[in-house]
């Protein structure tokens, strides 16, 4: 069983959508996603540096896009992702809206607006206070959730195999990495806000106003949701999710589970790739992973499709 995930903010790097221009076709979507955003998608994902597309309004288009622009290639229109040869989709974070297009719960253009509105409106949300998020590595669990307590930060992702994001205040982060738990690694993340917390409340608003006005659809396969694993499928409540999802923990650890217990035999993650691969090789012990990073890796993504996936046409 073929599943295809989409990365979170934060795992863009400068350049990276560079050698998919070569690609035909991706840059004349790009280009037309631009218009769509009101950004140029190009020159951020080619030119711009690292403190640039860290603005949380930049880099959920951007990464939104490039997922979208590499599934055309591995899936182009007479092989649609939606032709029953998917088992599933998943995203972290903002991946789900491109887990939410792959599944035909909305077009590409429909799900560049919405991240493009969600990016706004999350920047807007994080301007009010100074915020972050850091990965806590290791330590023990109990331990973990005391001082992430002690020290007023949320467990905002847990992403499995004992690695919590925290997020709060710029302050309650500095004492956080102060006074860390025993045997736990403390990494700041190239993150402009504390995602996934209380203090996006004002973005969740913004989106609750604006998704009525969007027309979605039933998902066309397994849509396996951040919030707790499950399946998702009405096209209805994928969007409620997306909206509240924004203030809600990201829980990576249930859908690998999900994943496991769907039967998945294969993930290839989209770019920019790396993340979801790392953490699904150490959680789901012999499932084939690929990091579809550049084009080079498409012919290594093709042989995986033709090992994993079902044939065209198949019932989902």
């Amino acid at each position: 069983m073929l599943v295809i995930v989409a990365p979170g903010q934060g795992a863009q790097t400068p350049g990276f959508l560079a050698p998919w221009l070569e690609v035909d076709g991706v840059a004349d979507r790009l280009h037309w996603w631009s218009a769509v955003a009101g950004l140029d998608l190009v020159h951020y994902g080619t030119e711009a540096d690292a403190e640039t597309i860290k603005d949380t309004a930049v880099a959920q288009p951007l990464l939104v896009a490039a997922g979208m622009a590499a599934g055309s290639v591995l899936f182009p229109a007479s092989q649609p992702l939606s032709a029953g040869r998917l088992g599933a989709v998943a995203g972290h974070s903002v991946g789900e809206i491109t887990a939410a297009a792959f599944s035909r719960v909305m077009s590409p253009e429909q799900a560049v607006a919405f991240v493009r509105q969600r990016g706004l409106a999350m920047a807007g949300a994080a301007a009010e206070t100074a915020t972050g998020m850091c990965a806590v590595l290791g330590g023990d669990p109990d331990e973990v959730a005391a001082k992430l307590a002690e020290h007023g930060l949320t467990a905002a992702n847990n992403n499995g195999g004992g690695q919590i994001v925290a997020a709060g205040t710029q302050e309650q982060l500095d004492a956080f990495k102060a006074d860390p738990p025993a045997k736990a690694r403390i990494i700041a993340l190239s993150v402009a806000g504390a995602f996934h917390t209380a203090h996006m409340a004002a973005g969740v608003e913004r989106l609750a106003k604006l998704a009525p006005g969007l027309t979605v659809q039933d998902p066309l396969t397994a849509y396996v949701s951040n919030a707790d694993g499950k399946t998702v499928e009405s096209g209805a409540e994928v969007l409620s999710r997306l909206v509240s999802q924004v203030s809600n923990p990201v829980r990576w650890d249930l859908c690998m589970e999900a994943l496991e217990r769907l039967g998945a035999t294969c993930v290839i993650e989209v770019p920019p790739a790396g993340t979801l691969t790392n953490l699904v090789k150490r959680n789901l012990k012999g499932v084939a992973t690929l990091a579809l990073k550049t084009p080079d890796d498409l012919d290594k993504a093709r042989e995986l499709i033709a090992e994993h996936a079902a044939p065209e046409g198949a019932a989902t």
